[in-house]
């Protein structure tokens, strides 16, 4: 059974920071390009970040750069999304997601296809709050 659960998601205070984790299983996870996107309450979900397969590159939204970092360890068939100096405006719940097909995100052509991501884990809530 193809899955991807997401972990680490809390509650913490602004200029905190957070790793949240994406596992899969089903599926060996090294091929595939993994987004991250996040839905606030009352808003569109929206694309943060992807990273290529093993030795590509990672893009990121403009309201994240400098203070996210994905990264992955394909040997733990997991992707993990650094959050640092959170801001109130990232609470949301984040998802990771994948279409199991392309291996490469050089720009923001993958997060703009969502509907074309047919695997997405259950979220994680983050919620940063003073």
């Amino acid at each position: 059974q193809v899955q991807l659960v997401e972990s680490g998601g809390g509650l913490v205070q602004p200029g905190e920071s957070l790793r949240l984790s994406c596992a899969a299983s089903g599926f060996n996870l090294e091929y595939y390009a993994i987004a991250w996107f996040r839905q606030a309450p009352g808003k569109e979900r929206e694309g943060v970040s992807c990273i290529s397969r093993s030795g590509g590159s990672a893009f990121y939204a403009e309201s994240v750069k400098g203070r996210f970092t994905a990264s992955r360890d394909d040997a733990k068939n997991t992707v993990y999304l650094q959050l640092s100096n959170l801001k109130p405006e990232d609470t949301a719940v984040y998802y990771c997601a994948t279409d199991r097909y392309r291996g490469y995100c050089s720009g923001p052509t993958y997060l703009d296809s969502q509907h074309r991501l047919n695997y997405w884990g259950q979220g994680t809530q983050v919620t940063v709050t003073s």
